[in-house]
């Protein structure tokens, strides 16, 4: 039985580890492009959750009467976390797999939130992720309660579905892509070529 050169043998198990390298490196690139993908369309939804704050704002009575400076100065505090969540979002635009960048997002998110809940508490609709309605329903005598998913749902100030569809798909995506990197043997090709972990919207 013949036996393979030595420097023949080498050759195939150098193209085995390159083609390997190939693929896996295509599929990191794959998932990491959907996570972008995902961003783009929560950017957008975000866009217009801003708008229509932005809206609200611009429709509230001027000062010029004494009786509308409560008004104003309670308006005050959702006005600058308006313009603290657009001046992050159009940073975490330039760079969306910024861990870093998205927590700063993600703070800014809540207290927008909690600042147009405070000014509208009676205008709060809550969806799932799959775009329903979120009402729990009442415990029956004898049921047990179910641990709330890692997630809340968010309350948008726009009463629509779809920023909170985008922030799922976008976190699904995250999560798909941040284990993959760190899967072995995966995580050399992460660590070859500096792919980082990304962050979900929390």
């Amino acid at each position: 039985m013949s036996v393979l050169p030595e420097s023949l043998a080498s050759w195939i198990v150098i193209a085995v580890v390159l083609f390997w390298f190939v693929g896996a490196y295509n599929r990191l690139v794959r998932l990491r492009a959907t996570v972008l993908q995902a961003y783009a369309t929560l950017d957008a939804a975000l866009g217009k959750q801003l708008d229509f704050v932005q809206a609200s704002i611009t429709a509230a009575p001027s000062a010029e009467a004494p009786a509308n400076e409560q008004l104003l100065s309670s308006i005050a505090p959702l006005q600058a976390a308006t313009t603290q969540m657009a001046t992050l979002l159009g940073a975490t635009r330039l760079h969306p797999l910024d861990a870093g960048g998205m927590a700063a997002l993600a703070t800014a998110l809540q207290v927008w939130i909690g600042a147009w809940q405070r000014q509208h508490p009676d205008a709060v609709t809550v969806f799932d992720a799959d775009g329903t309605l979120s009402r729990p329903a009442q415990l029956q005598p004898g049921t047990v309660a179910v641990a709330p998913s890692a997630v809340e749902p968010i309350a948008w100030p726009e009463p629509s579905a779809a920023a909170e569809i985008a922030r799922s798909q976008f976190n699904l995506a995250v999560g798909h892509y941040n284990t993959a990197i760190t899967q072995f043997p995966a995580l050399l090709v992460a660590w070859a070529v500096r792919l980082r972990p990304a962050a979900p919207l929390l």
